[in-house]
């Protein structure tokens, strides 16, 4: 659910529609590229249909997680 916030955010119009082709483990994967690279890394991510591992791996620029528990 956070993560769909954020897109809805950060994301062009409809493009936050594609979190709904990744897996639960791809999502979580993509919450540390910063909001700049998002869009594109989402993009590629369906595209590619990458891993949550190779996602992980393909952001330029990480975004901490302090508020995780």
């Amino acid at each position: 659910l956070e993560m769909r916030v954020r897109c809805r955010q950060v994301l062009a119009s409809g493009q936050d529609a594609l979190l709904a082709r990744l897996s639960t483990k791809q999502v979580v994967a993509l919450r540390f590229a910063s909001d700049r690279e998002l869009g594109a890394l989402l993009d590629r991510a369906v595209r590619e249909h990458m891993t949550a591992d190779a996602i992980k791996r393909a952001v330029q620029h990480w975004t901490p997680d302090h508020m995780r528990t």
